[in-house]
């Protein structure tokens, strides 16, 4: 079997490892530029030895924003912004990756540092977009549900974000279609009321994300990877199931998707998680020995041993850790030091690496 730093090949693209670091919104961005914070956190990263270094979530339109302070691919100013942070991660021996998203009618909220309460229009806010005209929660308000035509433009800004995803020099896409956004939305019965073809039967609720993957592949080169985010479950009776994700896993891997990325839940607020350590370990494995489409791993993965484990077992094909790289920019390397393995360091670090470790 694999182990955790043996590389990784999808497509043409080789990853050096298994580790890879999760989307994680910042909220730091204006009008969706990332900015200085963006390079020093992700590139921070990337000198730590992940393979794999993800975008926060980053919207594709200017209402697909969770909040006011997310970043976004939908113009040039923010594709220039993102090439100066692609060539830094790349420089020191990591990929770049991009979570391409919508929040749907999770959109339009304030910052968590600012308390994560919906945000009014003429406030900075907008009203949000949905399948269907049904709050998240209460509080919140219902959402614009989305038209035909309008489903239309939104595939069409999904292309152009892939575009621009290109254009800055990325080189692995990810799809979020988990946590209650909008691609998640569509999936699930417990957001999805419609009753045209984007809602109702399963092959119906699909539609949307199908459709963006075949468009974004029109555009996103066959020698690069493209990645989807799922909630595995929705962790509520009556919602999306583990069986839908091995279903829906075997229709994306038909449609040119390399990786299924297992996260749960985020549609219903009253949800309960039975969470722990590696929690969602085991839908990776499920889906991988279905539908016979790699995956990656997410959720309290805190160790090197642990993350080492999942590869091992061929429970999934790629770590993604989050919380943990905020603890620990530099887990990568110190995984490998932690596993016996020979580490990778930046030739600028090198008079402090363990002996026997070679330079990026």
């Amino acid at each position: 079997m694999a182990h955790l730093f043996e590389a990784l090949r999808l497509r043409d693209l080789t990853l050096p490892n298994r580790i890879a670091v999760s989307p994680m919104c910042m909220y730091s961005a204006e009008d969706g530029v990332p900015n200085d914070w963006h390079l020093v956190h992700l590139g921070s990263r990337a000198v730590g030895g992940a393979a794999l270094v993800f975008t926060e979530a980053t919207a594709v339109t200017p209402e697909g924003r969770i909040s006011p302070e997310d970043t976004g691919i939908w113009n040039d100013a923010q594709l220039d912004a993102w090439a100066r942070i692609t060539r830094f991660i790349e420089a020191h021996g990591s990929v770049a990756g991009i979570q391409l998203a919508h929040a749907g009618r999770k959109a339009s909220v304030a910052a968590p540092q600012d308390g994560g309460k919906p945000v009014a229009p003429g406030q900075r806010g907008w009203i949000p977009v949905a399948p269907s005209p049904a709050a998240f929660a209460e509080g919140y308000p219902v959402p614009h549900e989305l038209s035909e035509p309008e489903i239309t433009q939104l595939i069409a800004a999904w292309r152009t974000a892939a575009k621009n995803s290109l254009d800055a020099g990325f080189h692995v896409i990810e799809i979020h279609s988990a946590h209650g956004y909008l691609l998640h939305e569509f999936l699930s019965p417990l957001s999805n009321h419609r009753t045209d073809r984007y809602g109702g039967s399963f092959d119906n609720r699909v539609r949307l994300l199908c459709e963006i993957v075949e468009a974004i592949r029109g555009v996103w080169p066959e020698r690069l990877p493209l990645f989807v985010r799922v909630s595995a479950i929705d962790w509520v009776e009556g919602g999306w199931v583990i069986e839908d994700t091995v279903e829906l896993a075997t229709r994306l891997r038909r449609l040119g998707v390399d990786l299924l990325d297992c996260s749960s839940g985020g549609n219903h607020p009253k949800a309960i998680v039975f969470a722990g350590a590696g929690y969602q370990t085991a839908f990776a494995a499920q889906v991988r020995r279905e539908s016979g489409l790699a995956t990656g791993a997410v959720g309290l993965i805190t160790s090197a041993a642990q993350a080492d484990h999942i590869i091992r077992t061929g429970q999934a094909d790629l770590v993604l850790a989050a919380r943990h790289f905020l603890r620990d920019p530099y887990f990568g390397v110190h995984a490998a030091q932690e596993l016996g393995q020979t580490a990778s360091w930046p030739v600028q670090y090198l008079r402090a690496a363990p002996t026997g470790s070679t330079p990026r």
